[in-house]
């Protein structure tokens, strides 16, 4: 009897310690979210909720299913609660997989409660491509949700965003766009973000280095990424720069959060020898008390200063502006890029391309891929033209943002770099998109007799042997090895040259510009040379006929940089190339 007694004494103890712990678990849980530390109070309420992250997160919390398969009561109003401050902590870490069979129980649990479920559900079945269950879950908020306001237009644009998204995914010519997810180096966990180019160095924000705090690094060559040594409190958030044409300037946002309150500003932080100073704030023109004022974007002119900002005077959610500063940067006026740019809803992270005359955006308040998605609009600071979206694959289901183009040329996506968490559980990643320029316009010639151009066989047969001939029209992806399609007519007359001269013998050879290490342009080199060499022994070229070389960086046909070191595109743009060489006719 004794034992018994101690048995059930010592059940009622452990039930009471974990009873205990269950409560100091949803304490902790709402205490991190009210702070919005979505990812520490996502750990605690897990484990206030039992779910175990091994068994998959995907199946989360349900309320109703119990161990073996019985059912069991309906949950209790604190777990109902938990579950959809749970899914909501998912959202806002961009954890989708996570967050929507969640907001979808508990929509079944205590939709009167939790109003605002049924829409957060239906945001992550869209980017989680599940679109007809999408569609279903706004149509059941907006037939649920008596209020008029953000949320209720918000869904009504999500149905107007789902036949838009179906049409972009079949258009034609998607394959003309080649996008890249950049190195494990720049994306190396948490969230890698706003991308910033000058030469070949590369400025970003990431949280990699913890789970929340955010911070500016910079990479070279995209090797390696290290801290950019902006100097940076404990507390304080730093990310969405912008540097002056002299790189001599860094303007940043940089932000506290406290009782679940953001509060943003931008600084500018100067180049001393090879330090930042301390960053300075910005006076009250630009940072108005009580706003949260980010993502600055220097013109090229150094005197007008692009920025996001919740102040009051603009259209709704964060709107997009303009200051005025004078010579030593001080901000003289604002002014709102006006309705042509900015709707009810969020317009955020401005990018100007001087060369094309081109403002690009996020906005999630235009018919869209859903989220945000990056829109372009040709015009000045006077005036803007009606802004167009980038439409499918530069966006995608889930957020699209921070956009950086390094082309020099009116073609703002040959050379590009954006934000998305397309390809993530949780958090953007930092990808680089190419889409190369469209050929010349065919200028019409009155028909007059001429002597036929010389083929690709003409001109090669009548080159002495060991003489270099650079083959256009011979392309890759910044960075890479593998051919694009593009490069294959090229090719392919090669290969009809080949075999109409069998007994011809070749050297394919690559070279690169001087970006990046010696090393490193090397074996790029010679994977681009071998790759054409496999090409041609794919399509029936006898191999030991082709021979391939790597040259690096190592023999220029042109200046990568101007007499004054600046930077030298055309210069660079003739460097990359590949050569041909008969070894035996």
């Amino acid at each position: 009897m004794k034992k018994v007694f101690l048995t059930v004494i010592g059940l009622a103890a452990i039930q009471l310690a974990s009873a205990q712990n269950k409560a100091g678990y949803l304490r902790a849980a709402g205490t991190y979210y009210k702070q919005a530390d979505y990812y520490s109070a996502s750990m605690y309420y897990e484990k206030y909720l039992a779910v175990n992250g091994k068994t998959g997160a995907k199946e989360s919390y349900s309320p109703y299913a119990a161990p073996g398969g019985s059912v069991k009561p309906a949950p209790s109003a604190d777990e109902v609660l938990a579950a959809y401050q749970l899914a909501d902590s998912y959202r806002h870490l961009h954890d989708h997989v996570k967050a929507a069979p969640l907001f979808g129980k508990v929509v079944a649990a205590d939709s009167t409660r939790f109003p605002l479920a049924a829409y957060y559900h239906g945001e992550s079945l869209r980017a989680l491509a599940q679109y007809e269950v999408a569609e279903q879950a706004f149509k059941t908020f907006l037939a649920h949700y008596d209020k008029n306001d953000s949320y209720s237009a918000a869904a009504e644009q999500e149905l107007r965003n789902l036949p838009f998204i179906r049409e972009q995914l079949h258009k034609s010519a998607q394959s003309d766009y080649h996008i890249r997810k950049a190195s494990a180096t720049l994306n190396a966990g948490g969230a890698s973000y706003a991308p910033v180019w000058a030469g070949d160095q590369l400025l970003f924000t990431s949280t990699k280095e913890s789970n929340y705090t955010n911070r500016i690094y910079l990479a070279k060559d995209t090797v390696a990424a290290n801290r950019a040594g902006i100097p940076q409190s404990s507390k304080t958030h730093q990310g969405a720069a912008s540097l002056s044409t002299d790189r001599n300037v860094l303007y940043l946002t940089q932000w506290t959060v406290a009782d679940g309150r953001k509060s943003a500003a931008i600084y500018t932080s100067r180049k001393e020898g090879d330090k930042w100073s301390e960053p300075v704030k910005l006076d009250a023109v630009v940072n108005v008390a009580g706003a949260n004022t980010q993502q600055p974007f220097i013109m090229a002119d150094g005197r007008h200063l692009l920025f996001a900002s919740d102040r009051a005077g603009g259209t709704g959610g964060y709107d997009l502006w303009s200051a005025e500063l004078d010579a030593a940067g001080k901000p003289l006026s604002v002014q709102n890029l006006g309705p042509a740019i900015n709707t009810s809803s969020d317009e955020e992270a401005p990018f100007y391309h001087p060369a094309s005359g081109t403002l690009v955006f996020a906005s999630n308040g235009r018919t869209g891929m859903g989220g945000f998605d990056l829109y372009y609009a040709k015009g000045n600071l006077g005036k803007w033209e009606t802004p167009v979206n980038f439409g499918y694959p530069v966006n995608d289901v889930k957020d699209d943002i921070y956009f950086f183009s390094r082309s020099k040329s009116a073609y703002i996506l040959e050379d590009a770099w954006f934000s998305s968490d397309r390809s993530a559980e949780c958090c953007l990643e930092l990808f680089s998109v190419h889409l190369a320029p469209p050929p010349p316009p065919v200028k019409e010639e009155p028909v007059v007799a001429v002597k036929p151009a010389p083929t690709l066989a003409d001109t090669i047969l009548n080159t002495p042997v060991n003489t270099a001939i650079t083959i256009q029209e011979i392309y890759y992806e910044l960075n890479e090895f593998i051919l694009t399609p593009a490069s294959h007519p090229a090719l392919d007359k090669l290969v009809d040259m080949l075999k109409a001269h069998p007994q011809m013998e070749i050297e394919i050879s690559a070279h690169t510009d001087n970006t990046g290490s010696a090393a490193y342009n090397q074996q790029l080199s010679e994977k681009r040379a071998l790759n054409c060499v496999a090409y041609l022994e794919g399509k029936g070229i006898d191999r030991k006929r082709l021979q391939y070389k790597g040259y690096g960086a190592t023999k220029p046909v042109a200046p990568n940089t101007h007499p004054d070191g600046t930077d030298n595109p055309a210069g660079r743009k003739l460097n990359r190339r590949i050569e041909l060489r008969i070894l035996k006719q």
